[in-house]
């Protein structure tokens, strides 16, 4: 044995001292227990200004003490409390000075329901930043549903329930049952995939949208529909989806996503199913504003049919009406003719007037004559002729030839 594990060996006997024992009991605990995990209840918590934590860890019957280190406790994402139940990670030691048991802590996480809230804490603000809670990404519900799928157990009361308020309501509501487990390692991925086929064939099925519902539970339970693949799924789908899971008090990140929330299955089954007894009224006052209108119409078009039929003439009368019209235009274009005449008569006149004004022949009425050469040409100067010469004159009666014998 190494001389530091004893001090003294009397009668063969070795004799240890406080510190050796200690450190063997230490050397052989760290060894054992390299690495533990263990469960409790956080009591004696304290956090001295050094940043190290000291804690008991306890139970119904024992506890333990524990230590975390500065450098350890810095990637814990909760501040621990006293009450509080945890899940610690570490190994066995014993803190020599004082011949303390003790586990020094590597890592610590909420133990259960704490656990899960601090997950569902952590997705509900990491989806939020992402903008999947938007209310302006939402689908709208069409105005009349006649189609749902509803992703849910196929068996239990949720299913029956949403069938009863759809039958009481409205029994043309088409529904399609997606049967998934809605807890459990497997209720994720069905829940997806069944998201998935509904989304796919929704053109060749006419769904119009989608119910997932399951019944109240714990924060275990529901813990399908606080998982960040199904929320992703359910914003994706083009479809608008319904959420219907658990209690009005209980809340999902599959509520936050989804396009709209309802409190229960029951609840989300009236919210998409309109009342029979509602849609019978308004069909009935559909018709009758129908038959109102069309009535409306008719008198319209009897109206119509009445001022056409006084407006229109039998075809002899017609031709009686053009005929008197060729008449009347006739004669309007036999006096228009008779004036245009008259005019140009009168025009034709005054040219004349004007015209005799300046003839010659005016001249030979008042006693003058005209005299011309053989050839036609006027004399005007006895020039023009010469001794010999024949020459015509005319008077206002008659013509004289004559021969000039002489020209002065």
């Amino acid at each position: 044995m190494n001389q530091r594990h004893y001090e003294n060996q009397v009668n063969d006997t070795i004799v240890l001292s406080v510190s050796t024992l200690n450190g063997l009991a230490r050397e052989l605990l760290e060894e054992c227990f390299s690495s533990v995990t263990v469960e409790g209840e956080i009591s004696n918590f304290s956090a001295p200004g050094s940043g190290h934590w000291y804690l008991t860890l306890k139970d119904s019957n024992a506890q333990v003490r524990c230590a975390m280190f500065r450098n350890r406790n810095m990637s814990v994402r909760f501040k621990p409390a006293n009450g509080m139940q945890v899940t610690v990670k570490g190994k066995l030691s014993l803190y020599e000075g004082r011949g303390d048991y003790q586990l020094i802590l590597d890592s610590m996480t909420e133990a259960g329901a704490g656990a899960l809230q601090r997950a569902y804490e952590e997705l509900k603000q990491k989806l939020l930043q992402e903008g999947l809670f938007d209310p302006a990404g939402r689908i709208k519900l069409p105005s009349t549903c006649r189609h749902v799928a509803v992703i849910t157990s196929p068996t239990g009361a949720v299913i029956r329930d949403i069938l009863s308020v759809f039958n009481r309501r409205y029994p043309a509501m088409k529904v399609t049952i997606l049967p998934v487990p809605v807890q459990g390692k497997e209720a994720s991925r069905a829940i997806c995939n069944a998201l998935l086929i509904a989304d796919h064939r929704k053109h060749d099925l006419n769904i119009d949208a989608i119910i997932i519902a399951r019944g109240g539970g714990s924060l275990e339970d529901l813990q399908a529909f606080n998982d960040e693949t199904v929320a992703r799924a359910i914003h994706r789908c083009t479809l608008p989806v319904i959420s219907a899971i658990g209690h009005e008090t209980d809340t999902t990140i599959a509520d936050f996503v989804a396009d709209l929330r309802a409190p229960t299955p029951t609840a989300a089954a009236e919210l998409i199913s309109p009342d029979q007894l509602a849609v019978l009224k308004s069909l009935q006052q559909t018709d009758l504003k129908l038959q109102s209108l069309v009535q409306s119409l008719l008198n319209q078009r009897r109206q119509q049919l009445d001022w056409l039929r006084r407006r229109l003439q039998h075809p002899g009368r017609r031709l009686q009406d053009q005929a008197q019209r060729l008449d009347r235009l006739d004669t309007q274009l036999q006096r228009a003719m008779q004036n245009i005449l008259l005019l140009q008569k009168n025009r034709l006149q005054s040219l004349a007037r004007s015209l005799d004004t300046v003839s010659p022949l005016q001249t030979l009425q008042r006693g003058f004559s005209i005299t011309q050469s053989e050839t036609g040409n006027l004399l005007s100067d006895s020039a023009q002729v010469s001794a010999g010469a024949r020459i015509i004159t005319a008077l206002k009666s008659g013509r004289i030839i004559s021969i000039v014998e002489q020209v002065e």
